[in-house]
């Protein structure tokens, strides 16, 4: 049923409607109670991308993106998406063999307070999933990541490809 607490109210147009057509003498029906700090997050994470301009955003979304590929491919990574198949804000790393994906996670979290997500469903413990978007999406932020990344897999005794540069 549309409406009930379980599913999202919020955005039931139908009960909005509702409450908003109601005439004097019939009751009103009462659909929520609005998110009014959402709503003026959500405002200013726009006036944010309209400063900044769309275009400009995508293609630095796209070009951080690039940087931290590289980067990641340099420390002996593989990226589980094919390169013309990948989103510039997601990116999934392949876990090499003899690493243990949450106690890399695990590790990272604790010591630089970045969170990575771990593999989900088939992918779990064979992939990271680590997101770059919005004002993450950074070169100075990925380079900290890369080096994180590098701590904890060393930590397992990954062994970094000397044309690694970090």
């Amino acid at each position: 049923m549309v409406g009930t607490w379980g599913r999202g109210r919020y955005l039931d147009m139908r009960m909005i409607a509702s409450y908003l057509t109601s005439s004097g003498g019939g009751a009103r029906s009462y659909h929520h109670t609005a998110p009014i700090s959402m709503c003026y997050a959500f405002r200013e994470a726009l006036q944010i991308v309209k400063e900044e301009g769309l275009e400009a955003r995508w293609a630095r979304h796209r070009e951080v993106a690039e940087h931290f590929w590289k980067q990641l491919e340099a420390l002996g990574l593989e990226l589980l998406v094919d390169h013309k198949n990948r989103l510039p804000t997601l990116t999934t790393v392949k876990v090499p063999a003899g690493i243990d994906s949450k106690k890399a996670t695990t590790y990272i979290l604790q010591r630089y307070e970045i969170e990575i997500g771990n593999g989900l469903g088939e992918l779990a413990g064979k992939a990271w999933r680590i997101g770059l978007m919005g004002c993450n999406a950074r070169h100075d932020i990925a380079l900290v990541l890369v080096a994180a990344l590098k701590d904890a897999l060393e930590q397992q005794g990954y062994k970094v490809p000397r044309r690694a540069s970090l």
